[in-house]
């Protein structure tokens, strides 16, 4: 499904390279769920965020699902993160003045899908996720275990192949985070190939792979 060669990620400061990604080469199938771990500064955010085109590398070659991703116009590079990825911040990213209902509507309104449909698959959402009954309200009316639930139902309203996870639980009580964890793993059953970020080693050993990192380097 993904396959890295030889990814470098700098910034040059004061005519010097400041390495954030060192030589990262990295395989995950279709159906993997991996964990990367690593202290903070070591570059795991860095990763995530090429992986799912939030950020471009200077150096190596990206392909997802056999296709040459760093070559790509950014118009197509979009259809394909917005077709096939999904992705889960620690913050929760939702936006405050809209409703449960239109946070997890938003990434349906980029495609080209009808609103009986959008409803259909919100409601699905709604109903999945136990949160029906939050639907008209807004971010600050909920939790963080909430908010982040709406984070993860907006992230697979589009039906993503590959779900991407950024310190999913940092924001969360233990409770919260077990339950968000517990999700990921029957997500995981149900066929999504997760990638996460984390501190936790307790999270990380709900992937089947945990990937280590330092200074910028695969372990």
């Amino acid at each position: 499904m993904i396959r890295l060669e030889h990814i470098f990620k700098w910034y040059s400061v004061a005519g010097t390279k400041s390495f954030i990604l060192k030589d990262i080469n990295l395989t995950i199938e279709e159906g993997d769920f991996i964990s990367i771990m690593g202290p903070s500064g070591s570059g795991k955010s860095t990763l995530l965020n090429v992986i799912g085109m939030l950020d471009e590398p200077n150096e190596g070659k990206y392909f997802f699902m056999d296709e040459d991703v760093l070559t790509m116009k950014p118009k197509k590079r979009t259809q394909l993160f917005q077709s096939h990825m999904g992705y889960v911040f620690q913050s929760y990213h939702l936006i405050d003045e809209l409703t449960v209902y239109e946070n997890i509507e938003t990434p349906l309104i980029y495609k080209n899908i009808s609103s009986s449909e959008r409803k259909s698959i919100v409601s699905d959402l709604l109903d999945r996720f136990n949160i029906v009954g939050k639907k008209d309200l807004f971010p600050a009316q909920l939790s963080g275990g909430q908010q982040q639930i709406v984070g993860i139902a907006r992230a697979l309203a589009g039906s993503p192949k590959l779900l991407l996870a950024d310190e999913p639980t940092g924001n969360l009580n233990s409770k919260q985070g077990e339950e968000i964890m517990d999700l990921f793993k029957q997500l995981n059953e149900d066929g999504v190939t997760i990638i996460q970020v984390t501190h936790s080693e307790k999270n990380a050993e709900y992937g089947k792979r945990i990937i280590h990192m330092l200074d910028g380097q695969l372990k």
